[in-house]
C-alpha cells in the first residue's frame, strides 16, 4: 500500500449525502460523515498515519517477485486502464466502473488468481436528512485463489478524536465522541483487535465471497441490523438498478457518450440531494503544487460553480436537478442578507449555513507533505459581483420564470437586480478568489452585465413588474465600460482587469453567456492571445501569476475548466478541427475511470481537490458544443472551407 497515491488514483462511491474515494489499490482514504461538509472519517489521503483509512488489499505468496505477476507495471499513458503495481510484491491492481453506475470495482492480478472488491454505497432516500451513511465492500475471487488483507483504521473529526473498540465475533464498533462506526463480516474473514483498529486476513477460492460493511451513524442512534448475503445481493440490485434508470433519462446521443455519462453521473455524485446543493468538489486540502500551499476546502456550495452545472445538467436531461438547485438558490434570496452584507454571498454550507469559518489542521502533514491542511474556507465572505450573474443566468434556465420561482420569488430576485443597479462598480476579489486585494476584474462586470440582460429579458417576455429601463440603463453602462477599459489595445485582447495587459481564462465564457458573439474580431483577437500566452498543448493557465501576483507563494498548474471551455470557444469560433483535436487530448488526461481533478500538473499530473465538478461541467459544454458543430459542418454543403484549415493544426 502506498501511503500517499497520485491524487488521481481514486474512484468515487456516494449516497447522495455523503461520499468517499477508493484508490486504485484498494484503501477507502477519504471519506466524510453525515454529510460532505462534515469532519472525516477516513483521511489518510491527507495523513497516512494520522487521518485514518480503510483498506481491502489482495497480498502474493511468499517469494513472487516485484512486478512478476500478469505484466506488472502500468504501461499506458494517462486515461490508459493499464496495470499498476500495488506495494505487495507480484500483484497488479486495475480499477474500473460499473458501466453507467458509481458502483466501483478494483481489481486484484496475482500469480495466483484474480480477485476483485465491488465497493458501493446504497442510495436509500437520497432527499430526506439521515445520519447513518454505509459503505458495502464485497471481496471475491474470481479466478483461482487471493488471500486478501483487511485494515480499518478511522480517526474521526480530522484524526483529532480518539475512539474506543468493541469487538464481538464479525461485528466491531469504533466509539468516538458523538459518533460511531459499525463493521460487520460476513462470510470467511474473521475480524481481529489490532489496538482500536482492526484487520482480517482471508484467502478466496475462485467462487468464493465475503464481504464488510461499515455503517457510520450518529452515537445515539440504534445500532444497523445485520445484514446476510441476500440483503447485500438485494443492495447491490437496487443501486445498480437507481444508477442505470437516473441515467436513462439522460438525452445526450452525441460522440462522447460514455464520457459525458460519467461526468454527468460525477456531478449528481456530488450534489446533496436534501436540498439539491452540488459542491465544488469531494475533497479539501489536496494541493495545486506537492508541497506547496494552496490548499482550499472545496466541499461547499459556491454560487458560481452550482449555477453554472444548472446549465450542464438541464442540456443533458435533467431537470429535476437543475430545479432543485434553483428552489435552494432562491431560499438563499428569501433568507435575506449575507453576513458580509451582500444580498449573496459566493458559497455556502450544503445546508445554506453561510458561516464556513477556516481553520488549518496543524496535525495533519498534507497530503506528501503539502501544508496546511484547512477545514472550512476564509474566502467565504469575499466580495465577487460575478455570482450575481450566475446565479440570474442559473434560474432564466427555467424557461417560464413565474411558473417556476413565482411572484415572490420573481420580486426577490427583481430586488437584487434593482440592488445591483447601484452596486455593479466596484471592485473586488474576482472569481479566482486571489488573496491578492481587490481590483475592477473584467469578468466581474461580465458577469453583472449577465445578471441585468437576463433580467430584462425576462421582465419583456413574461411582462412581470420590473424597472426595466433603470436595469437596461446599467446593463449598457456596464458594457460600455468593459469594451473601454476591459479592452487593451495594445494586447488586441479583453484583460483580467482594469489598467492590466493581463491575460484571464475566466473570459472565455464571453461568448457563452452571449456577451459578445463568437466571431466578432474583438473576441478572435482575445482567443489568438490566449492561444500565445495561456495555453499549453491545449491545456489552459487561468492567468499568469507572475504577471498578476495573488498574494500567495508558489504556482500551480494547468485549469482543468479552462481547458474545456477554450474547447468550446474553438468550436464556437469555427476552428472545430483544433477544437476536436484539443477536446480529444485533454481526454487522455483523465484519470483511469474518467474522473478529473482540478487541474494538470506539468507532467501530466492531476493536481487540486478531486474530482472537481467545475471541470466535469465544462466536459458537458465542450462535448455539446463540438457535437453541434461537428454536426454543422457535416449537414452544411459549405461547412468543410470552415474546418478544413484547421483539421490537422495542433492545439
Amino acid at each position: 500500500m502506498r501511503p500517499y497515491p497520485p491524487i488521481a488514483e481514486h474512484g468515487l462511491i456516494g449516497d447522495l449525502q455523503t461520499c468517499a474515494l477508493v484508490s486504485s489499490e484498494g484503501v477507502l482514504d477519504w471519506f466524510c460523515s453525515p454529510r460532505f461538509d462534515s469532519p472525516s472519517v477516513f483521511a489518510g489521503l491527507l495523513d497516512h498515519e494520522h487521518g485514518g483509512y480503510f483498506a481491502i488489499t489482495a497480498e502474493a505468496a511468499p517469494g513472487v517477485a516485484d512486478g512478476k505477476a500478469g505484466g506488472a507495471g502500468r504501461t499506458g499513458g494517462p486515461g490508459s486502464r493499464a496495470g499498476r503495481p500495488s506495494d505487495g510484491a507480484g500483484v497488479v491492481t486495475r480499477q474500473l466502473y460499473l458501466a453507467d453506475t458509481a458502483v466501483l470495482i478494483t481489481r486484484f492480478l496475482t500469480r495466483e488468481g484474480v480477485g476483485e472488491v465491488v465497493d458501493f454505497m446504497p442510495v436509500h432516500d437520497p432527499h430526506t436528512v439521515t445520519d447513518r451513511h454505509q459503505v458495502v465492500r464485497v471481496l471475491r475471487a474470481v479466478r483461482g485463489s487471493v488471500r486478501f488483507a483487511l485494515e480499518c483504521r478511522p480517526r474521526f473529526d480530522y484524526g483529532r478524536a480518539r475512539h474506543r473498540l468493541a469487538l464481538d465475533g464479525a461485528l466491531a464498533r469504533f466509539e468516538g465522541p458523538g459518533i460511531t462506526a459499525h463493521l460487520q463480516a460476513l462470510g470467511p474473514l474473521p475480524l481481529e483487535a489490532d489496538g482500536d483498529d482492526v484487520r482480517a486476513t482471508a484467502t478466496l477460492t475462485a467462487g468464493e465471497r465475503a464481504a464488510v460493511v461499515l455503517t457510520v451513524c450518529d452515537a445515539r442512534s440504534a445500532p444497523p441490523p445485520l445484514l446476510n448475503a441476500d440483503d447485500l445481493a438485494e443492495a447491490f440490485s437496487a443501486v445498480r438498478h437507481f444508477w442505470h434508470e437516473w441515467v436513462g433519462h439522460c438525452t445526450y446521443r452525441g460522440r462522447w457518450q460514455q464520457i459525458v455519462n460519467r461526468s454527468a453521473i460525477t456531478l449528481k455524485l456530488m450534489t446533496y440531494a436534501p436540498t439539491g446543493a452540488p459542491i465544488a468538489a469531494a475533497t479539501m486540502g489536496l494541493p495545486e503544487q506537492e508541497g506547496g500551499e494552496r490548499n482550499w476546502d472545496y466541499r461547499y456550495t459556491w454560487i458560481r460553480d452550482a449555477s453554472l452545472s444548472v446549465r450542464a445538467m438541464r442540456d443533458l436531461g435533467f431537470t429535476d436537478e437543475a430545479n432543485a438547485f434553483r428552489n435552494w438558490l432562491q431560499q438563499r434570496l428569501h433568507d435575506g442578507g449575507a453576513p458580509n452584507g451582500e444580498p449573496l454571498q459566493i458559497m455556502y454550507r450544503v445546508d445554506g449555513d453561510p458561516f464556513l469559518t477556516e481553520e488549518v489542521l496543524g496535525h495533519l502533514t498534507g497530503w506528501r507533505g503539502s501544508a496546511p491542511v484547512r477545514a472550512g474556507n476564509g474566502a467565504a465572505g469575499q466580495l465577487q459581483l460575478d455570482i450575481y450573474g450566475e446565479a440570474v443566468y442559473a434560474l432564466a434556465q427555467a424557461g417560464r420564470v413565474d411558473n417556476f420561482m413565482g411572484h415572490d420569488g420573481w420580486r426577490r430576485s427583481a430586488a437584487v437586480l434593482d440592488w445591483l443597479c447601484d452596486h455593479w462598480d466596484r471592485p473586488d476579489e474576482g472569481i479566482w478568489e486571489t488573496r491578492g486585494g481587490q481590483k475592477d476584474f473584467t469578468y466581474s462586470r461580465l458577469m453583472c452585465w449577465v445578471a441585468l440582460d437576463h433580467g430584462i429579458r425576462q421582465a419583456t417576455a413574461l411582462a412581470r413588474p420590473a424597472d426595466v429601463p433603470r436595469w437596461t440603463a446599467a446593463r449598457d453602462a456596464i458594457l460600455q465600460q468593459i469594451m473601454t477599459r476591459g479592452w487593451s489595445e495594445e494586447r488586441r485582447a479583453f484583460v483580467q482587469h482594469y489598467g492590466s495587459d493581463v491575460l484571464d481564462a475566466s473570459l472565455l465564457l464571453m461568448p457563452m453567456v452571449d456577451f459578445i458573439t463568437p466571431k466578432d474580431p474583438r473576441w478572435l483577437s482575445t482567443l489568438e492571445a490566449m492561444d500565445t500566452e495561456l495555453v499549453s498543448d491545449s491545456l489552459v493557465y487561468r492567468y499568469d501569476p507572475a504577471a498578476s501576483p495573488d498574494g500567495l507563494r508558489g504556482s500551480e498548474g494547468t485549469f482543468s475548466l479552462c481547458s474545456f471551455l477554450y474547447v468550446y470557444a474553438l468550436a464556437r469560433a469555427g476552428r472545430v478541427g483544433q477544437a476536436r483535436y484539443a477536446f480529444d487530448k485533454m481526454l487522455t488526461y483523465a484519470n483511469h475511470v474518467g474522473l478529473f481533478a482540478e487541474e494538470i500538473g506539468p507532467t501530466g499530473e492531476q493536481l487540486g481537490n478531486f474530482p472537481q465538478a467545475f471541470t466535469h461541467l465544462a466536459l458537458v459544454a465542450a462535448a455539446l458544443a463540438l457535437d453541434t458543430e461537428l454536426d454543422r459542418a457535416t449537414n452544411d454543403t459549405n461547412g468543410t472551407a470552415d474546418t478544413a484549415d484547421t483539421a490537422d493544426r495542433p492545439a
